[in-house]
């Protein structure tokens, strides 16, 4: 008999430091909806969804505060 594998789920390596998702919209001028949706699909690392941003061609409206 066959045995049918299930395909494992990887946890995603966080890159940089997790946003907040209320630190995420309000960065980029997002309504939470849409920061919700992003945050889900493509986790809290900043790196991430500051290069999904850039990708987009949505500059910050707000600076980081790591800069400051």
């Amino acid at each position: 008999m066959t045995q049918i594998r299930e395909p494992e789920r990887r946890a995603r390596v966080l890159r940089g430091r997790p946003y907040s998702l209320d630190e995420f919209a309000a960065k980029y001028g997002l309504r939470r909806e849409q920061a919700e949706s992003l945050f889900t699909r493509f986790g809290p690392s900043s790196i991430e969804l500051d290069l999904l941003m850039a990708a987009k061609r949505r500059a910050p409206v707000l600076p980081d505060r790591i800069a400051q």
